[in-house]
């Protein structure tokens, strides 16, 4: 019969502020059905891998875990109605069952984390025991974040294109306008105009490189009341690093009432934002008729610094667009994508066009504008004189 090992530690306290704690330099390792059970704080300060067997952490005083190594449990358990705080990694191969009390990590940054590696998953997460703090898996595709805060399970739903070599996830029941956790503002009036409003009671911060869909619910206390009378106009918006402003993910599925529900976004990079919400958009029939419009334009680059270029200044709306400007045959002279008013009057397509290296030729030119941030296009005219 197969010898198993069994561990069992309980090291009593005197007091909160008097408790000791377990070292670990090298000694310990977890046989297959061996249980360790933590009633105490761990500092781990040598490799702790190869475990199997269970690590479980138990009591009614918060345990602490630090160190200079990461250990890597099989089957992790939390027990203790106080919680456990990561001052650093804990790596889990096969499962975590959530039982009552919440493994915490510092929100201000996101190095501390529990991470689920190749195929591991966990059981039992909820209100009572989730993680309060950072997520990450390794070597996974799609998962469950088993995210919250102190008082509720808010998880989030990542499905990638790929596997995720590492992604990190964490909730924050804060204000994006002023957050406590974050050193930085993520003002909910820096939108383009086909987003009406944006939640300022909550937001994920997602880290990943892959593109994925989330799929992320609401309940009564995200008071989408607030931002909307229609469901159907949810979003999931993210914070843009390169332009600091919102874009919208948009929906591709949104299901339920408001109070209640779950919204999915198309596809998106998550490391191209800082953080992701809830958020309503306008109508874009409506947008289109009675917010914006184009014009046509009438260009003199002569020099004299008047209408020396195509200015659009409606494009700031949407940063992500493209411009297309076509002759009066219906051959393409100009194109760039995310147009910052370059266009002078020159052609930079690769195409037979008279007098390119002059300047393109006196007359009516037709443009056709693409505004993906606002789902919308536009198409009008434009003159060009010298």
């Amino acid at each position: 019969m197969k010898k198993l090992l069994y561990i069992f530690i309980l090291i009593f306290t005197i007091s909160i502020q008097a408790q000791t704690a377990l070292f670990n330099n090298g000694s310990i390792q977890i046989h297959d059905q061996g249980q360790l059970g933590f009633h105490t704080n761990f500092i781990n300060n040598a490799p702790f891998d190869g475990n199997l067997g269970l690590a479980g952490f138990y009591g009614t005083y918060t345990i602490t875990i630090a160190g200079a190594f990461v250990p890597q449990f099989y089957d992790t358990e939390i027990a203790n109605e106080d919680g456990v705080l990561l001052s650093l990694n804990i790596d889990n191969t096969n499962n975590t069952n959530f039982i009552v009390g919440d493994f915490r990590t510092i929100k201000t940054q996101s190095t501390s984390y529990l991470n689920f590696l190749t195929n591991a998953a966990y059981v039992g997460s909820s209100n009572f025991s989730k993680v309060d703090g950072y997520v990450a898996i390794t070597n996974q595709q799609n998962f469950t974040f088993p995210v919250g805060d102190s008082e509720e399970l808010r998880p989030l739903i990542l499905n990638s294109s790929n596997v995720n070599s590492l992604a990190k996830c964490a909730y924050f029941r804060e204000n994006p306008d002023n957050p406590s956790s974050l050193n930085t503002q993520f003002n909910t009036q820096q939108k383009p105009v086909n987003i009406k409003s944006i939640s300022t009671r909550e937001f994920w911060r997602l880290e990943g490189n892959i593109n994925s869909t989330v799929s992320i619910s609401w309940n009564q206390n995200s008071q989408l009341d607030l931002l909307t009378d229609d469901v159907n106009s949810i979003v999931l918006v993210g914070w843009n690093k390169t332009i600091r402003q919102w874009i919208n993910l948009k929906a591709t599925n949104t299901a339920g009432d408001l109070t209640q529900g779950f919204v999915t976004s198309d596809t998106f990079n998550p490391d191209n934002y800082e953080i992701i919400t809830f958020a309503s958009v306008t109508n874009p029939d409506d947008l289109a008729s009675n917010i914006l419009t184009l014009e046509n334009y009438l260009i003199t680059p002569n020099g004299d610094g008047n209408n020396d270029t195509l200015v659009i200044p409606e494009l700031e709306l949407s940063p992500n667009n493209t411009i297309r400007i076509y002759d009066r045959y219906g051959l393409k002279v100009y194109e760039d994508v995310n147009y910052t008013n370059n266009f002078n009057g020159f052609s930079n397509v690769n195409s037979t066009v008279f007098g390119k290296e002059k300047g393109l030729p006196i007359g009516v030119y037709f443009y056709i504008i693409t505004m993906q941030d606002l789902q919308m296009d536009f198409q009008g005219f434009m003159y060009l004189a010298r």
